[in-house]
């Protein structure tokens, strides 16, 4: 690690820094945010406060060539390219910070003496063609539903890709940053306001960490986002299921598209779970019960023993599992480098969880269509259900919001069953 103590100025100077699909979104609620704020303003003139470490990895040549709108500022100006492994909460905060500096700032006024276009320029995009192509000097990749929220909602610039922009809980907290930030910055004087930038930039400090080739970077992120804010169930999960698919002994173009498949499966994840902005649900409950709905054994299959089963799991009675240790299965019993299957070369292993790139890919197909379903069920008057079905769906979520059924789940459960069956039925 660089024993050097970077600014926001420094880490920004002549790079790209790009969250990779790995990551969760941004996951700061109001108490970080003002907690980020404060120790802005309390910051005493001349002082610094040091901010931790940015881990960060390179980004490799063969994926460079693939970013169309960056090979340019990346090959005429020089830039490096990195990917964010650990500090995206905070370097995005930071960014949000500078965007509402830039929209309070008149054009023609500068803040220490740099105009709004070089302090956008240096933090947020750079652009040739008289603007028209733009690099973004920090963002996520782009199968991430955050990429167009950030540089739509955030930035406030123009995109064409105009089904792409789905709304996640982590989008919303993009946005509930923004107006905090722009609400605390309208309230200052413009001294103020320089004041602020003055600390963001030139006072917060970091020590830098580049991750070397021989770490395997999606563990590496397992275990340094056990600090801070933790990470849920939902969100490791995606970031082993990546790591398996690296793993996994098939061809490069497999390896392309089930990963592909677990982004878009995780777009809709987070877009049903947020959806209704009134009533977020809770992604471990959601991932709890597809747990055991699709690890449990089918009540209708009697001759087939599930996984949930092997691993000592009885679903047909209230102690079927602590539902605070649900994780250890999926995590440390279920998708494990372990369990993948050698299919080039036979597999004579005795696991019973068999991992391939169909276990995978069935996997996270079900989870995306359950999602959809989760939500009908948790609002069931914004679904199509019958109207019999909202009566008693939304008596069922009532009394499981209270606590006062412990049979509600299983019922729903069962209702979900049925239901996911007509779904495959009609090939959803």
């Amino acid at each position: 690690m660089d024993k050097e103590l970077y600014s926001l100025s420094k880490i920004f100077t002549e790079k790209l820094y790009r969250i990779p699909d790995y990551q969760r979104g941004y996951a700061w609620n109001l108490k970080q945010l003002k907690d980020f704020w404060n120790d802005l303003e309390q910051l005493e003139d001349r002082k610094n406060h040091y901010l931790g470490v940015l881990t960060l990895e390179e980004v490799s040549s063969e994926v460079i060539n693939q970013w169309q709108n960056d090979s340019w500022i990346i090959q005429s100006k020089g830039y490096d390219a990195y990917y964010i492994v650990d500090g995206q909460q905070r370097l995005t905060t930071a960014i949000i910070l500078i965007q509402g500096l830039i929209e309070c700032t008149d054009k023609n006024t500068k803040l220490n003496y740099n105009t709004v276009e070089d302090i956008r320029k240096k933090y947020i995009f750079d652009s040739k063609d008289d603007g028209i192509s733009r690099s973004y000097i920090f963002g996520y990749e782009k199968d991430n539903p955050s990429y167009e929220f950030l540089k739509t909602k955030v930035f406030d610039e123009h995109s064409f890709n105009i089904s792409d922009k789905q709304e996640t809980i982590y989008t919303h907290n993009l946005e509930i940053a923004k107006i905090f930030f722009r609400d605390a910055l309208e309230k200052l004087s413009h001294v103020e306001r320089e004041n602020i930038f003055k600390k963001l930039t030139q006072h917060l400090l970091f020590n830098l960490f580049t991750i070397s080739n021989d770490i395997e970077v999606c563990i590496a992120f397992e275990t340094m986002n056990n600090r801070g804010k933790p990470l849920s169930v939902l969100e490791l999960l995606k970031n082993r299921l990546i790591y398996l698919t690296i793993k996994l002994n098939v061809e490069d173009y497999e390896k392309r598209d089930l990963r592909h498949s677990i982004n878009e499966a995780w777009k809709t994840v987070y877009h049903n779970l947020g959806k209704n902005k009134d009533n977020p649900l809770d992604d471990d409950k959601f991932l709890f019960n597809h747990f055991i709905l699709y690890f449990g054994k089918d009540t209708s299959t009697e001759d087939e023993i599930s996984a949930v089963e092997t691993f000592g799991i009885n679903i047909n009675t209230s102690r079927y599992v602590i539902r605070a240790d649900y994780y250890k299965f999926l995590l440390e019993k279920i998708f494990i480098s372990k369990n993948i299957v050698q299919e080039n070369n036979g597999d004579s292993s005795n696991n019973t969880i068999k991992l391939n790139t169909k276990f995978i890919n069935d996997y996270v197909r079900d989870l995306q269509q359950s999602v959809v379903l989760w939500h009908k069920i948790s609002n069931p008057y914004f679904s199509d259900f019958s109207e019999n079905e909202k009566i008693w769906l939304d008596k069922l979520n009532r009394l499981v919001n209270t606590g006062t059924a412990s049979v509600v789940p299983p019922l729903i459960m069962v209702f979900s069953r049925k239901k996911l069956t007509q779904i495959r039925e009609s090939d959803f």
